[in-house]
């Protein structure tokens, strides 16, 4: 496997083991009892795993490439945060404003604090994932 594919996969990995943690405690301490109170009538009893599995392996992927950037030895701490909270927020928001332009009394206030957590997931997400590689995302790959 040749080293930019390697730190590629390194930093997705550890991207995906921090976000599944943060993201867990979020769902279970903030999103759940807030969706229940504000649209638990649009509520699936029961969420698809499929779907659920697919979200988080692409929006991982696109955390990485994004805010991580493990192939960017150039790019600083500041500019990875920023790339990330700019693909959290860009992509939550287009799931909390496509929600409350087109379903039936979707909340503002969940499709802001979606649209929040979207960017300071991937802003906390990035920080750490960079805290914890910084050897390796501060040197060049090899070709």
């Amino acid at each position: 496997m040749n080293p930019r594919t390697k730190n590629w996969l390194t930093a997705y990995v550890v991207s995906a083991v921090i976000f599944a943690v943060l993201d867990v405690a979020w769902i279970l301490l903030v999103a759940n009892p807030l969706y229940q109170n504000q649209i638990g009538g649009l509520l699936a009893p029961k969420a698809n795993l499929a779907g659920a599995v697919l979200f988080y392996v692409i929006f991982v992927a696109g955390m990485v490439h994004y805010g991580v950037r493990p192939n960017t030895p150039d790019a600083s701490v500041r500019q990875r945060v920023t790339g990330a909270a700019l693909f959290g927020f860009f992509t939550y928001a287009t799931w909390a404003l496509t929600g409350f332009a087109v379903l039936k009394d979707f909340p503002a206030l969940v499709a802001v604090t979606d649209i929040l957590w979207g960017a300071a997931a991937c802003s906390i997400v990035t920080w750490a994932t960079a805290a914890l590689l910084r050897r390796r995302l501060a040197r060049p790959a090899a070709a």
